[in-house]
């Protein structure tokens, strides 16, 4: 009898404590599909469910010195008992190096922790629906408060109390902390490394580091990540970049004229926020002072010269260095994922800032599928995780992110290493999962690169874009020159929309459809599909154009075509025409020959104007697309002279440019064209 009441009592205690531990004292199931089956269900319930720990000891602004002197602060995060006492067991930790200031973590965080607030608000967030209105894009907005990007920003207690010690770190120059901002730069990235080791020798850490955070954060991890810190185990990078320059700084030459200065402000104005509560106590930091008086506005000036400076070599010395190939800055802010080797666990969009490097992180870590995993949602920067956490679609990015750590740092057999391990939303689809993506794709899912030429016949489906052109298997043999000038129909547009972060989206007419923007651009349409097909990789687009001055700045984006007109964008790339010289020792072709990455030089040295009347031929990067194109609906390239305010060339190439109409020469014997994967029949 006492056996059977102890097998009862030890059955009783397995099926009440796996959630808190998220123990394996059963096999852990194989995820199956998007929302990862049985196992994603098991990885919600034990995030989502009681603790091991029922508080949060929270200690504020410890200084952590470094090899140069600088103290930067941190607010520490640590498992508590019922006395709110922090226990005494050694655990992981997550460290989190931000500029936004941890005070803005801490108030994320608190606004999260008030009982029943926080459910409340993520229950309101996501029963919000605009959908079927001109605002319905405010939706994916309010979502995202409740997929779990929140908890990876600023702080996540269900991870703390199940055993984490968290860290939020001011980077240098920023928040409380002391030196002056570095920008993602060397003595930034050695003070990453700094912070990890730290972490790793403290008294309550059990000497295994994680590291978590989104945008500047994720892209903080990748380049710790790329040193090899031994303490180092594992990273959840949410929307992180690689190639920053042309992510986001100058893509394909024209600089990053609206994300760019708002950052910078946003960024330079929290830097300056006091420690209130040093002053009241008469405690007040001399040194923070000093330090921000010495720097006041970091990079803000560069951003001015760039716009105030009319001639190339009279440029700031510093905005030359981000604009010259080989330079300091330059190699600091490309990184190389080949050098990664701890599991990480990549969340992107593909209307992301750094969608040009997502993916290609993916594919370029040395690791096996599993210890490497890439998500990307079909989203924009700051609603990323908006379409998770029910049937079919994947589980909470906070959700995610637990099971990545427990596997990863604790050892806990979870089953989120058979999870994806690429898990894509098909832009005019669903949630799918594969085994790889673009070059890593398996041989069944590598789609067939072709060319698609733009011909002058119209395609009698876009009569409101300055010349309805058609989109073509074979090329057409009549010449012709097509005229476009720069405007300002970009102000609403996709592009508008990715620069502002997602902002612009929740307007329909400008973040889910391309027609207004398509009034002064060229359009180049395909027939109809006849069955469904996917487009899926990296594409490019080679254009022969004339300019009347300088210089020229040529913009392309692939639309997917529905049947009612709407026209939207799946994909973008921009180029400056003096900047088109390629780097071949970092692009790459197709099977045919033909770029579907052609990775510009983007560097002073290589400049080349360009000369009035004659032909210049030009190759257009086109980010990574995954996306279905239904029966009916159709394929499309839209060209414009311009992409204000995504981009702005700097005040020297404005110059040039002259602002004045550029052409497109359609030659069959030079022949523009795009070069484009697709999966299926189209019956082009």
């Amino acid at each position: 009898m006492k056996c059977v009441l102890r097998a009862t009592v030890a059955l009783a205690a397995t099926v009440l404590l796996a959630p808190l531990l998220g123990s394996s004292a059963s096999a852990a199931p194989t995820p199956t599909g998007p929302d990862g089956g049985a196992a994603g269900a098991r990885w919600a319930a034990t995030h989502n469910g009681p603790q091991q720990y029922p508080n949060i000891h929270i200690t504020w602004d410890v200084p952590i010195t470094m090899s140069d002197g600088t103290v930067l602060k941190a607010n520490m995060y640590r498992p508590a008992d019922a006395a709110s006492r922090p226990i005494d067991t050694r655990t992981p930790v997550v460290v989190n190096m931000t500029p936004y200031t941890k005070l803005a973590s801490n108030l994320v965080d608190h606004a999260g922790s008030v009982p029943g607030l926080s459910d409340a608000l993520t229950q309101m967030a996501r029963d919000f629906d605009m959908t079927g209105t001109p605002l319905s894009g405010l939706t994916d907005l309010t979502k995202a408060l409740g997929g779990g990007a929140l908890r990876n920003f600023a702080v996540d207690r269900q991870l703390v109390k199940s055993g984490y010690v968290q860290v939020v770190v001011d980077v240098r120059g920023t928040g409380f902390s002391h030196g002056v901002w570095d920008m993602l730069r060397q003595r930034e990235q050695r003070d990453t490394v700094e912070v990890i080791d730290w972490a790793a020798r403290q008294p309550w850490s059990d000497g295994r580091v994680g590291m978590s955070g989104m945008s500047y954060s994720g892209i903080n991890q990748l380049q710790a990540a790329e040193q090899h810190p031994p303490a180092l185990k594992a990273i959840f990078p949410v929307v992180p970049g690689s190639d920053l320059v042309q992510d986001v700084l100058i893509p394909g030459g024209g600089f990053g004229f609206n994300f760019i200065p708002l950052w910078l402000a946003g960024i330079n104005l929290t830097k300056w926020t006091p420690d209130v509560q040093s002053i009241l106590i008469g405690t007040f930091d001399q040194k923070w002072l000093h330090d921000r008086l010495s720097s006041p506005f970091t990079y803000l000036d560069v951003f001015l010269d760039a716009y105030t400076t009319p001639r190339v070599e009279d440029l700031d010395p510093r905005l030359q260095d981000m604009i010259r190939a080989g330079s300091a800055d330059r190699q600091a802010w490309l990184g190389d994922p080949a050098r990664i080797g701890v599991p990480t666990f990549v969340t992107g969009g593909w209307h992301d800032l750094f969608t040009y490097s997502e993916s290609q992180i993916y594919n370029r870590i040395p690791l096996p599928p599993g210890q490497k995993q890439l998500l990307m949602g079909d989203t924009y920067h700051i609603n990323s995780g908006s379409e998770t956490s029910g049937p079919g679609l994947p589980p909470r990015l906070d959700v995610l992110q637990r099971a990545w750590f427990d596997k990863w740092l604790k050892g806990i057999d979870n089953g989120i290493d058979g999870y994806g391990p690429v898990t894509l939303r098909q832009q005019g689809g669903d949630w799918v999962t594969q085994d790889g993506f673009g070059e890593s794709a398996p041989e069944q899912r590598r789609a067939e690169y072709r060319r698609m030429y733009l011909t002058a016949a119209s395609s009698g489906t876009a009569g409101h874009s300055v010349h309805d052109g058609s989109l073509t298997p074979a090329a057409d043999g009549t010449p012709a020159r097509l005229t476009i000038a720069p405007g300002l129909t970009g102000l609403c547009s996709n592009d508008a929309a990715q620069a502002t972060a997602g902002l612009v989206s929740v307007i329909n007419a400008c973040g889910a459809d391309s027609r207004i923007q398509e009034s002064n651009g060229l359009t180049f349409t395909s027939a109809p599909v006849g069955e469904a097909v996917e487009i899926s990789g990296p594409s490019a687009v080679r254009l022969e154009t004339v300019q009347d001055a300088a210089d020229g700045y040529w913009v392309v984006t692939v639309n997917d075509v529905a049947p009612d007109g709407q026209s939207r964008v799946l994909s973008s790339g921009q180029l400056m025409a003096s900047l088109r010289e390629i780097d071949d020792s970092l692009s790459s072709r197709s099977a045919n020959g033909d770029y579907i990455d052609p990775r510009p030089f983007l560097s002073i040295e290589h400049r080349r104007q360009t000369v009035p009347g004659e032909l210049t031929t030009l190759d257009i990067a086109i980010p990574a697309i995954e996306a279905k194109l239904e029966p009916g609906h159709r394929l499309r390239v839209d060209i414009y002279a311009g992409n204000f305010p995504k981009g702005l060339p700097i005040l020297p190439m404005l110059v040039d440019t002259g602002l004045k109409p550029q052409h497109l020469q359609l030659d069959p014997n030079r022949p523009s064209f795009l070069n484009v994967a697709v999966l299926g029949a189209p019956g082009w």
